[in-house]
């Protein structure tokens, strides 16, 4: 995991220092080092860091929200070191996207194990995301076809085998997928009941 590109959140100069210090000595890149009033969704993007590493002494409501939002727009691992905080907190960051909260401050021993978990799990997090969005995608469609299939059926007198097909029939003559001629084929159907 050595090699990747860290952006340190951190609101104590001297501290950031020596986690620099570590961080170059394991191998990772420090990229960019911020003060948490300058975290932003848009500096993330700026910047390009593989995983977002926050060091402060208690965590602030902003900082939570700048994270909730970094993740909604462009998902990375975040890890985060507290010397001090409390069960509210802990939850709203993991909603908000935190891969590892860690309170007790930071030990520059535990950095590298730590990292390691917090991408694996942020990996794990991301793929079960994409597949609850392909679900989500895939039953999406499903139900688009099966709208026009029952607009056909009960506009052309068609069984629901023959409605398929001729929904089948018309994606492959136009070579789009049958979702799009199913959406398109009840779009035109509403322009025509609302004439």
């Amino acid at each position: 995991m050595s090699g990747l590109r860290i952006l340190l959140i951190d609101e104590d100069p001297e501290r950031a220092a020596l986690l620099d210090e570590t961080l170059r000595a394991q191998g990772y890149e420090l990229v960019a080092r911020l003060p948490p009033d300058e975290l932003s969704a848009k500096r993330v993007n700026e910047i390009g860091p593989d995983i977002i590493l926050v060091d402060m002494g208690s965590p602030s409501r902003d900082t939570i929200e700048s994270m909730r939002q970094i993740n909604e727009e462009q998902p990375r691992p975040v890890v985060m070191f507290v010397d001090q905080s409390d069960d509210s907190m802990v939850a709203e960051a993991v909603q908000a996207g935190v891969s590892a909260y860690i309170i007790d401050g930071l030990n520059v021993k535990r950095v590298k194990p730590i990292l390691d978990v917090a991408i694996a799990r942020f990996r794990e997090f991301q793929a079960l995301r994409d597949e609850l969005k392909k679900t989500k995608a895939t039953l999406a469609e499903r139900k688009l076809i099966e709208r026009a299939k029952g607009l056909l059926m009960r506009e052309r007198g068609l069984n629901e085998s023959e409605a398929y097909a001729a929904l089948r029939r018309l994606a492959m003559d136009r070579q789009q997928r049958l979702a799009d001629v199913a959406e398109a084929l009840l779009a035109f159907a509403d322009v025509l009941k609302n004439k």
